[in-house]
């Protein structure tokens, strides 16, 4: 049976398919089993190994919790600054004022085109010479800098672009009814423009997660990444069993996160389907600041 986008396969294709996955299928569980066969040849499947994570808490309550609370606090604190901030600069640089349009574009492309790390390092180095903050807290302070600086202005770009991919269309109906572009932008474009951009958004948002590891290892930030070697060397060298944990529960984290965005994203779509009403002029003059009313009125 054909499709639109492919062809029917025929029964040598079939034949093919079936010996590609039986051979990849191979491969796989060879490379498994020399995985599994020198991690044992170098006793690091030995149970003194594993056994502080799967016969006791010790090496969680010590190590790993307090680690993966300093990750979530470093992700959460970037997370919640610079989606704000990325937005704000995502709609500046659609503006038609020169004077906001540019200052936000050139602050866009000089954060975007700095490695994180560099602007961490920039971080530390200015708290600590500018501010009083203690010792302690400024590898926070710097972790969270450069990931605010770095992840703004990437999200900036993908709110620009998701406004952009929008049919011109929506904007040009919006204004014919009366509507000012501020009011466009936040009653019209925006809201469609989110669905499009929530997976783009979510996986800008797991680059946030993993990137906390650079201040443990640059700056001693004591984060989840950096627990895994003071685990390391107190339980006798496990270095695969501490790193394996500590990769597992990264994994669960941003399954989790990314689960929980084609979760919200099916809501999104399916609620933009619910309906099929069409609000007319009175409607939409509603939405609008109470002084826009007689205006909106007026052009219906």
């Amino acid at each position: 049976m054909s499709s639109v986008l492919y062809d029917a396969q025929g029964p040598h294709a079939k034949r093919r398919n079936v010996l590609y996955t039986a051979v990849f299928t191979v491969a796989a569980v060879a490379v498994l089993w020399w995985v599994f066969s020198t991690l044992a040849d170098k006793d690091q499947l030995a149970w003194e190994k594993w056994k502080p994570f799967l016969g006791g808490t010790e090496a969680y309550t010590a190590y790993i919790w307090p680690g993966l609370e300093n990750t979530l606090k470093a992700a959460a604190l970037s997370m919640i600054i610079a989606l704000p901030l990325g937005a704000v600069l995502g709609i500046a640089r659609l503006s038609d004022h020169a004077w906001v349009r540019v200052p936000a574009s050139v602050v866009v492309e000089f954060f975007r085109a700095i490695p994180v790390l560099v602007l961490m390092i920039f971080g530390m180095a200015w708290y600590s010479e500018y501010t009083d903050i203690s010792s302690d807290s400024r590898p926070l302070y710097a972790v969270v800098t450069g990931l605010v600086l770095y992840n703004a202005s990437v999200l900036a770009e993908i709110v620009r672009a998701g406004i952009l991919s929008l049919p011109r269309g929506q904007s040009e109906a919006a204004m014919a009814i009366g509507l000012r572009k501020n009011q466009t932008m936040r009653l019209v474009l925006l809201p469609q423009a989110v669905t499009a951009m929530l997976p783009a958004i979510v996986s800008q948002l797991v680059v946030i997660v993993k990137d906390t590891a650079l201040g443990g290892a640059v700056m001693t930030f004591p984060e989840l990444l950096a627990s895994a070697n003071t685990m390391s060397a107190y339980y006798g060298a496990n270095t695969i069993a501490s790193f394996t944990v500590v990769a597992v529960i990264f994994v669960a984290i941003n399954f989790s996160l990314t689960s929980f965005a084609g979760w919200l994203e099916r809501r999104l779509r399916q609620g933009k389907k619910s309906t099929g009403a069409v609000l007319g002029v009175d409607a939409v003059a509603e939405l609008a600041a109470p002084g826009e009313h007689e205006e909106v009125t007026k052009v219906g």
